[in-house]
């Protein structure tokens, strides 16, 4: 008697089942994550039956996905907020951010532009609308009014550069505007000679290259400064490198952030698998610097004659 009633008690929900396996057909993920994130699916999918696909969208659409249990797993440039948690929380869920790598912020300006090092002070300058006119911080220019580009206006993008640059303020530049995608800020900085872009670092490399030192040759990467005064030699540009030993001063982490309410699913598992060894080696060869996996190091010394 006791194990039928048991039994009775515990019939499936083919409703909830439904809605489950809806959402875990596909996670979500800022567009800035798109290089990384396709290569480490690829590989992912090529040893399963049970595959995922990837939906990419602004970071605040692709929060918001999840919080409706639309998907159960966004890769974002945060973590959970304290109301976020609490919400989940009430409905028993137990999310998780788990960090899989660190980005640079790059900032890319047209291969016309003779100024190539920025400081970040001058960089909060631009975003507050302080400096307006590239004059305003290389008195030689005469390249007029800076044109900001961003990749969308709910980017993580734009959200770290608000929070992280800003303390919380929003722009009050008005020549910032924005695109929709990483590759149409690159495709905008090349074609305008008064143009500054933003965008993650990932979008860089250029493939052909297997050492990561190699920058597309289309757009210059600018070296940032945590100076005062921005020179070559007190300036970096987002290579691995500098990511590994904290010189370039716009770094931030890349979140998988996961409430997949089985430990077996599908989502689960490539979240994780972002962070295992494999996962994380196709983070070093893409020029990210990897969460957890080891990195060798080599001195090289140039002979130029």
């Amino acid at each position: 008697m006791l194990g039928l009633f048991s039994a009775c008690g515990n019939k499936p929900n083919p409703e909830k089942e439904e809605a489950y396996q809806k959402a875990a057909q596909c996670f979500v993920a800022d567009e800035s994550f798109y290089p990384i994130l396709d290569e480490e699916l690829f590989y992912f999918n090529s040893h399963r039956l049970d595959t995922i696909a990837v939906e990419y969208l602004n970071e605040q659409d692709a929060v918001k996905r999840l919080m409706k249990q639309e998907t159960w797993l966004a890769f974002t440039t945060r973590q959970f907020t304290d109301k976020e948690l609490k919400s989940l929380q009430s409905q028993k869920y137990m999310p998780r951010a788990i960090p899989i790598a660190y980005d640079g912020l790059a900032i890319i300006v047209n291969n016309e532009n003779p100024d190539t090092c920025i400081t970040v002070k001058d960089f909060a300058r631009i975003l507050k609308g302080e400096a307006k006119q590239w004059a305003d911080i290389y008195p030689q220019s005469k390249l007029g009014t800076i044109d900001v580009v961003f990749d969308n206006p709910l980017s993580s993008t734009v959200r770290w550069c608000v929070d992280s640059i800003l303390d919380g303020k929003e722009f009050t530049n008005p020549n910032i505007g924005a695109v929709k995608t990483s590759a149409a800020v690159i495709d905008y900085v090349e074609r305008h000679k008064n143009s500054l872009g933003i965008i993650g670092s990932n979008w860089l490399n250029d493939k052909r290259d297997t050492t990561n030192v190699t920058f597309k040759k289309n757009i210059t990467v600018m070296g940032v400064s945590r100076l005062d005064s921005a020179t070559r030699v007190n300036s970096w540009k987002p290579y691995q490198y500098y990511l590994y030993n904290g010189n370039y001063p716009l770094i931030r982490t890349i979140y998988a952030l996961l409430n997949d309410p089985r430990p077996s699913g599908i989502p689960t598992a490539f979240a994780h698998y972002c962070q295992l060894p494999k996962g994380q080696l196709i983070i070093l060869r893409s020029g990210l610097l990897p969460r957890t996996a080891n990195m060798n190091v080599r001195e090289v010394i140039v002979n130029h004659k």
